[in-house]
């Protein structure tokens, strides 16, 4: 294992802590080791909505680098692919609870759930509201020995982004929710993975792939896909990735959709801009107009190969709230 690390135990707050020295003008971190969380600096914003959201550490920018106007407002960060407890999930609630509530947005695995769903029940015997949108939608599965369902991936960056923006014009937390909760049911993703990653702590590669394989249908953890065939041509790949999202999310020909090709932490932007301009392609064939787009390592696993692609099924609201202004270290325009 070569990586740039000190001690594997320490790892995520020596990582949280630089990230936070990085970016002091956008997001602060919280003092208690033991309840360690990323928030929006300055504090919640009076009257707004709250939202929290956070997982295993190993996705970066996924969760923290998405805290700031107009999305997040508290990241909290487990170990590496491991979820964190509901002590820090709590502590951060009441730091971004600013009056009006809280909503939790988790991907679907079973324990970020369970920790959510805890520290809400906590929250809600001290007087705080709050709501929990769970995002699955990962078309590889629909059950599978690691997670309860569809597992959640890279279409949680489009729920934050587009329930930050409706909380940011003043929404209450049942529109807020219901708007998350929009985005989560329109939105399809599928991956695929040339080479694992390796987990400091344990040292060695998460799965095991031949040189000449590669998994359809991965997990950002590392989960099995559907099944594991030779490397293939970029195009023949991103149409086994097209094919599953579009028979899964079936979209009418003339809609608008947002088109979001995500690397997984080792793939170079010129092989996900190969994989892009095929996406896109396709969908164009099939009557679909790409109003949107994401290209860039947004949800990763480490440092492992691999590419996966999201539609989300737009309209005029989802279109706006996509394009309101966001200023967070990962994602930023409009202001």
């Amino acid at each position: 294992m070569k990586k740039l690390i000190n001690d594997p135990k320490d790892v995520v707050a020596q990582s949280v802590a630089g990230f936070v020295q990085a970016h002091s003008e956008l997001v602060t971190s919280s003092d208690e080791p033991a309840a360690l969380f990323i928030s929006r600096a300055g504090g919640p914003v009076p009257g707004k909505v709250g939202l929290v959201s956070g997982g295993g550490s190993g996705h970066e920018p996924l969760h923290g680098g998405f805290v700031g106007a107009g999305m997040l407002d508290a990241a909290v960060p487990g170990q590496v692919f491991t979820s964190p407890t509901p002590d820090p999930i709590l502590a951060a609630t009441h730091a971004v609870d600013a009056g009006a509530g809280v909503l939790y947005i988790v991907k679907n695995y079973t324990g970020d759930v369970l920790n959510f769903e805890t520290a809400a029940e906590l929250a809600d015997l001290d007087g705080l509201a709050v709501n929990t949108v769970v995002v699955d939608d990962d078309v590889a599965v629909q059950d599978s020995t690691h997670t309860a369902g569809r597992r959640g991936v890279a279409g949680t960056v489009l729920v934050e982004k587009i329930a930050g923006a409706a909380a940011e014009r003043g929404d209450d937390l049942q529109t807020v929710t219901a708007i998350a909760e929009r985005v989560n049911a329109n939105v399809r993703s599928m991956g695929v993975a040339l080479r694992a990653c390796t987990v400091p702590h344990t040292g060695r590669p998460s799965f095991d792939l031949a040189d000449d394989e590669i998994e359809i249908g991965i997990g950002i953890h590392g989960e099995p896909g559907r099944e594991r065939t030779p490397i293939a041509p970029a195009d023949d790949i991103t149409d086994r990735l097209i094919d599953a999202v579009l028979e899964d999310l079936s979209p009418p020909s003339g809609e608008s959709v947002l088109l979001l090709v995500n690397g997984m932490g080792g793939t170079p932007l010129s092989e996900l801009s190969i994989v892009y301009g095929r996406a896109r392609q396709r969908l164009e064939e099939a009557g679909l107009l790409v109003h949107r787009s994401l290209l860039g390592n947004y949800v990763t696993a480490l440092e492992m190969q691999g590419v996966s692609v999201s539609v989300l099924r737009l309209d005029g609201e989802l279109t706006a709230l996509f394009d309101s202004p966001v200023v967070t270290p990962a994602l930023r325009w409009g202001a």
